[in-house]
């Protein structure tokens, strides 16, 4: 009886140690960190000769971009609030797209549910393994961010949107919880991807799946005229994490996206536990 728990706890180690060992995945990561290197040096170049860069609503990366050269703290704030469109959960798309059905198209997956593990177990290491790349994939965003704004920029104390100003710890304990912000709005593409991962015997087409309707919903919580659906769209309340910069901080979006994740996370998995443990594996 105890092997069981044991060989869980490999399980979820093997599927993380393979997970994060494919070029594909740290290839991904790389593009990541590339991206707030790069927003820090077009910054700097902009504002060399005095000039400023920025303006645009309170929320946002040009909210944050006009601060970016006051303090390089914000770098982060405006990588995340860049990459979260399309970047950060794009990447999740391929990592949770190819993570049921790859197996499957490589002929793997028969072979691992002979082992001991049971097709749930089997389903959870690899939701939990998506879990930690949202996690993994932020926390990469935040981290280059904040290399490349203390090396570029100046730091110190922060002035939050609401125009408070903290000391620098307490804008770096604020910038992680925006990060882990961003990764829990990542949750419910994750559960989708995981259940479209389910659907097919080919990775490339569960992929392309993920990040095709990652786009077309993109496309519609842009649309005007659509706005009745908006609040039930998974990234409508993606930038709801600016609130975190505010003195007192505005918990109302904050909590609708937690909700609306939770929500996308638990009909998503059960579609995709009901999927997997009732269908033939024959790959």
């Amino acid at each position: 009886m105890r092997a069981r728990p044991l060989w869980s706890l490999g399980l979820y180690r093997s599927e993380l140690t393979v997970t994060f060992r494919r070029w594909r995945t740290l290839a991904l990561l790389v593009v990541l960190a590339a991206v707030p290197v790069l927003v820090g040096i077009a910054v700097k170049i902009e504002t060399s000769d005095g000039g400023s860069i920025g303006g645009g609503g309170e929320e946002g990366g040009p909210a944050f971009i006009s601060q970016v050269t006051n303090n390089g703290l914000f770098l982060v704030f405006t990588s995340l609030a860049a990459t979260l469109p399309f970047f950060l959960p794009m990447t999740v798309g391929v990592i949770a797209g190819d993570s049921v059905a790859g197996e499957a198209g490589g002929g793997t997956l028969r072979y691992l549910l002979v082992a001991p593990a049971g097709r749930t177990r089997l389903l959870a290491a690899k939701f939990t393994t998506i879990l930690a790349f949202c996690l993994a994939a932020t926390l990469t965003v935040a981290v280059s961010a904040l290399i490349t704004g203390a090396l570029l920029f100046p730091t110190g104390e922060v002035t939050l949107l609401s125009g408070t100003a903290v000391s620098f710890g307490e804008g770096l304990l604020r910038a992680l919880a925006i990060a882990v912000a961003v990764a829990v709005s990542l949750v419910g593409l994750a559960a989708l991807g995981l259940f479209i991962s389910t659907l097919t015997n080919s990775g490339i087409a569960a992929m392309a799946a993920t990040v095709g309707l990652l786009i077309t919903v993109q496309i519609v919580n842009t649309i005007p005229q659509l706005h009745a659906v908006h609040p039930y769209l998974f990234p409508d309340y993606w930038l709801s994490f600016a609130d975190l910069l505010r003195d007192p901080v505005y918990w109302d979006q904050i909590l609708k996206n937690l909700g609306l994740q939770a929500l996308y996370t638990a009909v998503f998995t059960s579609a995709a536990w009901a999927r997997f443990t009732g269908r033939d594996i024959t790959a």
